[in-house]
């Protein structure tokens, strides 16, 4: 029998004082740590990842695929999408990436998807929810239900979202995972309901299962930092009202993604992802005044409450996230001043009645 292989067990290279492309963020937010590094070769593959198309599964695939490599494990890793970007599917591919082209609420495609022990679903719907709330509905309901059918017998993480939880006062330092499920809007009730579908198919097919409550991950080209940071480049007023907030570098994010599948459950289980502790608009718009040059203007005062978390229970399962949030502030200020390429995905970090 063939030794196993042995993982590179090299450390992260320090974080770098500026990124200057593309290139250089998507290397950034692909560089496993020696943990996940270590816990790849726990699973025996193919990995699949529903919702590959979106923000952030490319990365997501990109790091679970840069940790096969650097353990020297010959893990499969199978992107599911739409693909409506193909360029997400062609950088996919470029990087040995399996992918394949599904429409999720399409029952005969989704069984029709590959055999895996370990499936990570991204899947969801939030923006254009006033527009098409039935859609919304569909995308967070209809699709985890014919997942959770078609991987009954897997290990599932589902990506959830902070939304689920009501505003609570920020002198409590945010929601942790038993506060009860009231939010306010449309999306966020379709959020909750997407948990309950999981929560129902755990339960009746002894499926283990986390649902992974995320709250703002962020990088250099949207995210809360970067809506905060542009308003105050484009000398626009920031709003005050939810004056506090969390947030999370998402290759930090993706990697507790992955290594959260020893944390699914049956019945299921939830558990908040974002940083430790929350923190100010007023504050965080001031860091930026000072490295953009520019006075934030701010608009209003802040509510006593906000959407913040508490993510006790995980980091006390698998740490802290490792990338500080004052570096990805220095990151996301140079970016901008150095007219670096940014979405129109505003996170309406802004809104408190659920309207999206």
């Amino acid at each position: 029998m063939p030794d196993a292989p042995v993982p590179n067990m090299k450390q992260k290279p320090p974080l770098p004082d500026v990124i200057r492309s593309e290139d250089e963020l998507l290397d950034q937010l692909t560089r496993p740590s020696a943990a996940l590094i270590e816990f790849i070769l726990t699973l025996s593959g193919p990995l699949v990842v529903l919702g590959a198309g979106g923000k952030m599964g490319p990365t997501l695939c990109g790091l679970a695929k840069r940790a096969t490599e650097e353990a020297g494990h010959p893990l499969e890793i199978i992107a599911v999408s739409r693909f409506s970007d193909a360029g997400a599917q062609q950088w996919l591919a470029a990087r040995g990436i399996t992918t394949v082209r599904a429409d999720l609420l399409d029952r005969a495609a989704v069984m029709a998807l590959p055999d895996a022990p370990d499936v990570i679903n991204l899947t969801g719907l939030k923006f254009g929810t006033g527009r098409n709330p039935a859609l919304t509905w569909a995308t967070n309901t209809l699709g985890p239900a014919l997942v959770a059918e078609r991987y009954a017998a897997s290990r599932i993480v589902a990506l959830s979202t902070g939304n689920v939880y009501p505003l609570v006062p920020v002198a409590e330092g945010g929601a942790r995972e038993e506060q009860p499920l009231t939010p306010l809007g449309e999306y966020a009730n379709a959020a909750v309901a997407r948990e309950r579908i999981f929560h129902y198919f755990s339960q009746r097919n002894a499926t283990p299962i986390a649902l992974i409550r995320l709250n703002f991950a962020v990088e250099l080209r949207y995210g809360v930092l970067v809506d905060i940071a542009r308003r105050i480049w484009e000398e626009r007023p920031i709003r005050l009202s939810n004056g506090s907030f969390n947030c999370i570098w998402q290759g930090d994010a993706n990697e507790i993604i992955l290594r959260s599948l020893p944390l699914a459950t049956s019945p299921a289980d939830a558990w908040n992802l974002s940083s430790p502790k929350p923190f100010s608009v007023r504050e965080v718009a001031g860091q930026f005044g000072e490295r953009l040059g520019k006075p934030p203007i701010f608009e209003g005062t802040e509510a006593p409450d906000s959407f913040i978390c508490n993510p006790a229970k995980l980091c006390a399962r698998l740490g802290p996230p490792a990338t500080p949030v004052s570096r990805v502030i220095d990151w996301i200020a140079q970016w901008i001043r150095n007219n670096g390429v940014l979405w129109e995905k505003s996170t309406s970090f802004e809104v408190r009645d659920g309207g999206y």
